[in-house]
């Protein structure tokens, strides 16, 4: 049975903000990715280009799966040691970073140097994603988050080629 994509973006949505975050918090990510770049951005494109990218079946796979293993590791239920891997948000881990290279992908090669470059410096809602000193794993979260929003700004350069010469650059 291949369930309905409605019922998988309804889902998707629902957990994100189950986990604290908003289209908003992603939005706001988007802006600071390319407002050097498109200065007459609103942050109201920026949702709506959140939205397109939270319509896409492939990110939806991601956030179910992604928040599903975050919320086995705050129930101490995966195996060892990937349990003390994930809830340690080691460094070298790197799973997390594939799979929301999964959302990236849906937008080109574009969407990688974004999200390359959002993980390094984590601003607003991923700062926020990526303490570690509460009871919520956020391992995957924050890398899903940060690929949502690198998409999101990858999807708006395509809307405008002429200024993605300067984004590249």
């Amino acid at each position: 049975m291949v369930l309905e994509t409605k019922t998988l973006e309804e889902k998707a949505r629902q957990l994100l903000g189950d986990r604290g975050v908003s289209v908003m918090d992603i939005a706001k990510l988007v802006l600071f990715l390319q407002e050097k770049y498109l200065p007459n951005l609103t942050i109201e494109e920026c949702v709506e280009s959140v939205n397109a990218v939270l319509a896409k079946r492939e990110v939806h796979n991601a956030i179910l799966t992604g928040i599903q293993l975050d919320i086995l590791a705050e129930e101490d239920k995966l195996l060892q040691p990937l349990q003390e891997i994930v809830s340690e948000d080691e460094g070298l881990y790197g799973i997390d970073e594939i799979l929301a290279l999964s959302i990236v992908n849906v937008y080109g090669t574009i969407g990688f140097t974004n999200y390359g470059y959002i993980d390094k410096v984590k601003p607003g809602i991923l700062e926020k994603l990526n303490d570690h000193n509460g009871p919520r794993v956020h391992t995957f979260l924050d890398d899903i988050v940060g690929a949502i929003a690198a998409s999101a700004a990858s999807r708006l350069a395509h809307q405008f080629p002429d200024k993605a010469q300067q984004i590249t650059q």
